[in-house]
């Protein structure tokens, strides 16, 4: 492979990875976003309590988190498209699997972990591959393939609806399982973009130096992988862990939302088929959020993580003020500012994260960060079903999660702080070295 690989295309089939990834984002990260149409379905049927029911969304966002860094590793022993294919095929089998419907355990088993660990190996690669092959680009390039998601859930909320009618809920998940084995199919698509895709520039320029011989080049291209791609260390930089933080609380909160949205609608006596636009709604100006947001990034007018400090905090308005809805109407307008600004933060939060640890450390951070995240999805829709259960009303999982929201807000703020801090300080200590550069007469002098 020739070094010059080492550098991204920002372009050409980079595009057809992107399609690839926005079709990947939408089989997977939309499908459990709009799996709340499901939860009032599975409840009756088993006649669960609503904690007792939202631990299959539990399991399936933790396990989609806590796969990230499984997902990252294989990637570098195989490719991106090896292990896209994978998560495709246990995204169709966690579905398929769940079309029996034992139990409840059966479901935390099929749909909860299978369905997880497919998306977790889905979304992490294409991800991780589009950012390899774009680097000017790279945060607009994120954001159109990050909008799969709300482009497949516009479509999903009234289809996935109109399977259930259909077919019930267990013939939904059957079809639902069988449409995702097109990821299979953008797995293919996502061809490898040489060793660099793995590798950093030094190391490229290593394996082709002519001095080296083919089992220097072996030793070069298997050893130094694991490390780069894993370091551990960043969990010892304030700043990745005040990021991390960030993380968690954000993960207890955004899946809060889609999850009890559709619940809440049916307690205001609104008709299904008019729940189900509200899905529609929310992935719609979802999308619009992401493209604006990643467009008006790319323009450096204002710093990113002030950008996600703001979007943070209104998200958090908006689900304060989303539970005094009484109507179909109020209920669309604020699902509508959530949506939006869910997805100016979905934008920008991974380029956020690139600009915390720096390029270099990007795979690294990526697999940590999912990894530390996956205990606030893990948590946030249980304790938001246990507060629905003790309030008696959907209202209050709304509550709990604008009130996280406006908490990790405050450690976006004191991660700002610090990096500022740390940028006078740098300035400080580098200043007195370049004021004797444009006096080289004095310093001879001052050695005389």
């Amino acid at each position: 492979m020739q070094a010059k690989d080492s550098n991204p295309p920002d372009g050409g089939y980079g595009w057809v990875v992107v399609v690839s990834a926005f079709m990947v984002m939408g089989l997977t990260a939309a499908v459990l976003k709009t799996f709340g149409l499901f939860f009032v379905e599975i409840q009756q049927h088993f006649d669960e309590l609503a904690s007792t029911t939202s631990w299959i969304t539990s399991v399936t966002i933790a396990v989609f988190h806590l796969g990230a860094p499984v997902a990252s590793s294989l990637c570098v022993q195989y490719t991106h498209r090896t292990v896209v294919i994978t998560g495709g095929l246990l995204a169709f089998s966690g579905m398929a699997l769940g079309f029996f419907g034992l139990n409840m355990v059966w479901m935390y088993a099929t749909t909860g972990f299978l369905q997880g660990l497919g998306i977790s190996f889905s979304w992490t690669p294409a991800i991780s591959i589009v950012s390899h092959y774009f680097s000017k680009k790279r945060a607009l390039a994120n954001a159109i393939a990050s909008a799969g998601e709300c482009a497949f859930a516009f479509m999903f909320g009234p289809f996935f609806q109109w399977l259930i009618g259909q077919y019930g809920w267990k013939g939904a998940l059957l079809i639902i399982g069988g449409i995702q084995l097109n990821i299979c199919v953008c797995g293919v698509l996502m061809r490898p973009l040489g060793s660099s895709c793995f590798l950093e520039a030094s190391n490229c320029e290593t394996e082709t130096s002519p001095g080296n011989s083919a089992s220097r080049t072996d030793k070069e291209d298997q050893s130094p992988i694991t490390p780069k791609t894993f370091n551990w260390m960043l969990v010892r930089r304030p700043e990745f862990v005040l990021y991390a933080i960030f993380g968690i609380l954000a993960a207890m909160s955004f899946f809060v939302p889609p999850l009890f949205l559709v619940p809440l609608s049916y307690s205001l006596g609104i008709d299904e088929s008019w729940t189900a636009s509200l899905l529609s709604i929310l992935a719609m100006v979802d999308f619009g959020g992401r493209l604006l947001c990643g467009w008006y990034a790319n323009l450096h007018v204002t710093k990113t993580i002030h950008l996600l400090a703001m979007a943070i905090t209104l998200i958090s308005t908006s689900l304060m003020l989303l539970p005094l809805a009484n109507n179909y109407l109020s209920l669309a307008i604020f699902t509508g500012f959530y949506g939006f600004f869910f997805g100016t933060t979905v934008a920008i939060h991974i380029t956020v994260l690139a600009d915390v640890v720096g390029m270099p450390e990007f795979d690294s951070a990526l697999g940590l960060f999912m990894l530390i995240r996956s205990t606030g999805g893990f948590v946030g829709p249980p304790l938001a079903g246990l507060i629905v259960d003790m309030a008696g009303d959907y209202r209050g999982g709304f509550y709990m999660a604008g009130a996280i929201l406006v908490l990790s807000a405050g450690f976006l703020i004191i991660l700002d702080r610090l990096q500022q801090k740390k940028i006078r300080g740098s300035k400080i200590r580098t200043k007195p070295e370049k004021s004797t550069l444009p006096y080289p007469s004095l310093h001879i002098l001052k050695h005389q």
